[in-house]
C-alpha cells in the first residue's frame, strides 16, 4: 500500500503508534534533560573560570607592554585583537542563549526544555534558512576567517603551535556539511540544531563558547611564552669584565672576573638618575637610552678615580624597580705627553664660587685631600674655591698610594676682581634705539658679557641725561617722575644717557668696578 490511498483504519494505526513512541521517547528523555544541564552548568563554571583566567593573562600582558613596551607592545596589540574577535562572537552567542530561555521561569528546570521549537523556529523555514540561521552561520565564519587572518600574520609565524592551533580552528568552526550515520550528507546547521530539544542546543552553544575561550587561552600562552623565549635567548648575551676596581698598578695582581651579562635591547631603563663625581647627569646631553643600554657621553674628567652613582629605574608589574648604579672608572694621564698649562689663565675670581676639580691619578677621591684658604670641598673631586683678599691664592694637595706612600702638589692661582659691568636697558647694551614709551617703562640693569658665572647683579640707582637739561638722579631700575619729565622734554633723534649706574653683587659685599653706560638714541 506503499505510496496509496491509507484508509481511516491505517491512519488511526499509525497515529497511535507514532504517539506510542513518543510517549516512550519522552519517559526516558527526563534523565537526558537533565543529564544535557548538568553537563551545561559544568561547562559554563569552566567557562567562568578559563574568562578569569584570560582576563587576568590580558591585564598582566598590559603591564609588562607599559614597563617594557619595546619587547612587548606588539604582542599586546595583537593580543588585544583576538580577545575583541573572540569577546564579540561569545557575546553573540550569550545572546542568543538568553533569549531561548527568556520565557522559561526557572532557567535550572531542564526537563521542560525538551522541545525543539525555538530555535527550528528561529533558524529554519522549510528547507531554507531563516534570517537568524543565517546570521548564526555568518557569526562562526566570520570568527574562523577573523582569528586565521590574525593568526597567519608574520608576527606570529615563529610561534610555537600557532599552526596547530589554527587547525584546530578551522576543525571546531568549521560549518562544512556533514555525513550523518547513514552515509547522507547534511547541512551543518540541520545536522547539529533541527530537531533537538532545547536544552541540547543550549549546551551545544555552551560548549563553542569554551572552545572560543579555550582557543583564546591557548594563543595568548604561545605568544608570550615565544616572546619570553626570544627574550632569554642566549643571543641576547653578552660577556662582561668585573674587577675590583677600574686601574691597577704595575705588579698588581689583576683579580677580574668573568660573567655573563644580558643585553637584550627590549629591556631599557624607563628612566635614571645619574651622577658624576657628584654632578647630576641630564639625559640627552650627558646620558641616552639606547636598546637596553645607558650610554654615557661624558668627559673622561681629570686623572684620578671618578665615581658613577645614581639609579636605573625599570617596570615591573606596573611599578618602578630600582636598579642601583655605583660604578667607578680611573683616568690616567697619558704616558710620554707633554703637559701644557696657560700660566697666565691660572685665575679664580673674587666675590664667586669658583668650581674647582683636584685629584690624583690613581687614588681615589676619598684618600686626597686639597686645602686653601677659601677652599671647601662639595663632594668627590668637587671643591669651590671663594677667595679673599689678596693677590694669590696656593692649592696643596695630598693623596696616599695604595701601598701607603704619601703624594702632593700645589698650584698657584691668582685672583682677580670681577670685570666691571655694563649698563643694559632692556637687556640691550652700547648704543640702543628704542621708542620714548618703551624707555619709560624698561628697566635698567647691569651685566657681565663674556663672563662665565652665574653672577646676579643689582642696580639701586643711575643718573640720566638728556641734552640741554640737569642731569637727574634716580633710586632704583626705572625713571621717575623727574626723569620721565625730562625725557618727554626731548627731541625726536635726541639720544639720552644712563650713566653712574650703581650696581652690586646680590649676596655680596664684593664691590664691582665701574659700570659702564648706556646710550638710547630715541625714534619718536
Amino acid at each position: 500500500m506503499a505510496g496509496g490511498k491509507l484508509s481511516p483504519r491505517q491512519k488511526m494505526i499509525n497515529l497511535m503508534y507514532l504517539v506510542f513512541i513518543a510517549m516512550l521517547a519522552l519517559n526516558m528523555s527526563k534523565e537526558v534533560l537533565s543529564a544535557f544541564g548538568l553537563l551545561n552548568e559544568k561547562i559554563s563554571d569552566a567557562n567562568v573560570a578559563t574568562s578569569q583566567r584570560n582576563t587576568a593573562f590580558m591585564e598582566g600582558l598590559a603591564i609588562k607592554a607599559n614597563d617594557e613596551p619595546a619587547q612587548y607592545a606588539a604582542v599586546e596589540a595583537k593580543a588585544r585583537e583576538i580577545s575583541q574577535i573572540s569577546d564579540e562572537y561569545d557575546a553573540y552567542l550569550t545572546t542568543l542563549k538568553s533569549a531561548s530561555i527568556e520565557k522559561i521561569e526557572d532557567p535550572t528546570d531542564y526537563e521542560v526544555m525538551d522541545k525543539p521549537d525555538y530555535f527550528n523556529n528561529l533558524f529554519f523555514t522549510g528547507d531554507k534558512y531563516k534570517e537568524g540561521g543565517q546570521e548564526f552561520l555568518n557569526k562562526m565564519d566570520e570568527y574562523r576567517t577573523e582569528m586565521i587572518a590574525v593568526l597567519s600574520d608574520t608576527a606570529l609565524a615563529k610561534v610555537a603551535g600557532i599552526e596547530d592551533i589554527k587547525k584546530s580552528i578551522e576543525a571546531n568552526f568549521s560549518t562544512a556539511p556533514v555525513t550523518n550515520r547513514d552515509g547522507k550528507e547534511v547541512a551543518w546547521l540541520n545536522y547539529n540544531y533541527e530537531g533537538f530539544p532545547l536544552v541540547a542546543s543550549l549546551t551545544k552553544l555552551t560548549q563553542i563558547q569554551a572552545d572560543i575561550k579555550t582557543t583564546k587561552s591557548e594563543v595568548l600562552q604561545r605568544m608570550l611564552a615565544g616572546q619570553q623565549a626570544a627574550a632569554l635567548s642566549f643571543s641576547n648575551y653578552s660577556t662582561l669584565l668585573e674587577t675590583s676596581k677600574s686601574a691597577y698598578y704595575s705588579g698588581e695582581k689583576f683579580d677580574g672576573a668573568i660573567v655573563l651579562g644580558r643585553t637584550d635591547e627590549s629591556t631599557k631603563p624607563k628612566r635614571a638618575e645619574l651622577t658624576l663625581d657628584g654632578r647630576k647627569l641630564v639625559e640627552g646631553t650627558d646620558y641616552t637610552f639606547e636598546g637596553g643600554k645607558v650610554k654615557l657621553n661624558v668627559s673622561a674628567g681629570s686623572p684620578g678615580d671618578h665615581k658613577i652613582e645614581g639609579i636605573l629605574y625599570y617596570g615591573e608589574g606596573g611599578e618602578e624597580a630600582e636598579v642601583e648604579v655605583n660604578r667607578s672608572f680611573a683616568t690616567i694621564s697619558l704616558p710620554n705627553s707633554a703637559v701644557i698649562a696657560a700660566d697666565k689663565m691660572n685665575v679664580v675670581y673674587r666675590g664667586v664660587d669658583n668650581p674647582m676639580t683636584v685629584s690624583i691619578p690613581g687614588i681615589p677621591d676619598n684618600k686626597v685631600n686639597a686645602s686653601a684658604a677659601g677652599l671647601s670641598r662639595v663632594s668627590g673631586s668637587k671643591y669651590v674655591m671663594r677667595p679673599g683678599s689678596g693677590r694669590t691664592v696656593t692649592i696643596s694637595a695630598t693623596g696616599t698610594l695604595p701601598d701607603g706612600k704619601p703624594v702632593g702638589s700645589k698650584s698657584e692661582f691668582r685672583i682677580k676682581d670681577i670685570p666691571p659691568p655694563v649698563g643694559a636697558i632692556r637687556g640691550e647694551t652700547g648704543i640702543v634705539r628704542m621708542e620714548r614709551g618703551g624707555l619709560e617703562i624698561s628697566s635698567v640693569s647691569a651685566v657681565l658679557p663674556d663672563f662665565d658665572f652665574d653672577v646676579n647683579l643689582n642696580v639701586t640707582g643711575f643718573s640720566f641725561k638728556v641734552s640741554g637739561q640737569p642731569t637727574v638722579r634716580v633710586n632704583g631700575t626705572k625713571l621717575d617722575g623727574a626723569a620721565k619729565g625730562a625725557l618727554r622734554r626731548a627731541g625726536r633723534g635726541e639720544t639720552v644717557q644712563i650713566f653712574d649706574i650703581n650696581a652690586n653683587v646680590s649676596g655680596s659685599g664684593v664691590m664691582l668696578k665701574k659700570t659702564s653706560p648706556v646710550i638710547i638714541e630715541l625714534t619718536n
